[in-house]
């Protein structure tokens, strides 16, 4: 008798550590500056999580690529080494090819008629156009339009021609760039200072943020204002992980995140115009304003690559997204 008291003793003072489930961790990895405004939405859905789920749930946010970059960040995230990432719509060519409408040269004329097509019906169906691959879309975060940098100026696209130009792994912009008859050099965002300031590459394009946080801007002497692309992200999960979670903590994990999101998109056109301004009064690189004329060069150089990918991407999502821009 004696050992079964002991037994039931020892019995009832484990009971509330095993009560005491460990909290969820979900690990958020991305590759950008967490002044940025991807770092800053990361941050944000961090923030609010903890608040909103104590000792429920933990966020742990890789920025910089501390722990992948975006060429291997997917990967991981399958293997359930990340829960969260947000990689660059370019990333996404081997899961589906419906999301290289994003790379589209000129198929936006600002960040208004990109957020007009993701929030649109046919941009919300994109969320779920990995779904076969075990991948769960959750949104969309604006970064800001792209901008060409160089070691030289680009005025026409004559400018571009032979030069060598960093890109993501992205058909559409190898493409984008052989229409300038430049070479593109598909290497990880991570590597891009490095390569620039060594001139083991002419250039490459990025948003505002991205060329200020990264210094891409005191090696290169140039920044045309060509605004030819959208640079954006997609927060991603895997299903396995995503509906896995308990309905109660992923229906506030979910309103978290879309405030996140919300957040960063709201500061991410002012932190742009803002960088463009510290890089001017910087001195280190000079803005070049393209003429209506000139932007029209560039538009009619690239545009033919729209029809080169038709097929891959569905001519229906294609004229939706030049429509918010009446650029089709």
């Amino acid at each position: 008798m004696r050992i079964v008291g002991i037994l039931l003793a020892a019995i009832m003072l484990a009971a509330p550590a095993a009560n005491a489930a460990s909290p969820i961790v979900i690990k958020y990895s991305h590759v950008v500056a967490e002044n940025t405004p991807k770092g800053q939405s990361a941050n944000k859905f961090k923030e609010l999580v903890e608040q909103r789920l104590p000792g429920k749930v933990v966020v742990e946010v890789f920025p910089n690529s501390q722990l992948f970059d975006d060429d291997k960040v997917m990967e991981a995230m399958l293997l359930g080494d990340v829960q969260l990432a947000a990689p660059s719509l370019s990333k996404f060519d081997s899961y589906t090819k419906k999301l290289q409408v994003f790379d589209l040269p000129f198929i936006f004329d600002n960040i208004e008629a990109v957020d007009k097509f993701q929030q649109g019906p046919i941009g919300q169906k994109l969320l779920n156009s990995m779904e076969d691959k075990g991948i769960v879309g959750l949104g969309y975060i604006h970064n800001g339009m792209k901008q060409l940098s160089a070691h030289s100026p680009l005025r026409v696209p004559e400018d571009a021609a032979g030069k060598k130009f960093r890109i993501q792994a992205s058909d559409v912009l190898q493409a984008q760039f052989e229409a300038l008859k430049a070479v593109p050099v598909k290497k990880p965002f991570s590597e891009v200072f490095t390569l620039l300031q060594t001139k083991a590459i002419d250039g490459q394009e990025n948003s505002w943020s991205n060329i200020y946080s990264q210094k891409f801007y005191e090696v290169q002497e140039y920044i045309t204002e060509s605004d030819h692309g959208a640079l954006d992200y997609m927060v991603v999960s895997t299903d396995e992980f995503w509906n896995g979670l308990p309905d109660d903590i992923r229906k506030e994990v979910k309103a978290a995140l879309d405030e996140s999101i919300a957040y960063g998109n709201k500061i991410a056109a002012d932190l742009n115009q803002a960088d463009k301004q510290r890089i001017i009064d910087s001195g280190r690189s000079q803005v070049i304003e393209l003429t209506p004329e000139q932007r029209a060069k560039w538009v009619e150089v690239m545009k033919p690559v729209w029809k080169k990918f038709e097929k891959d991407i569905g001519k229906d999502v294609i004229d939706a997204a030049a429509a918010t821009s009446g650029a089709s």
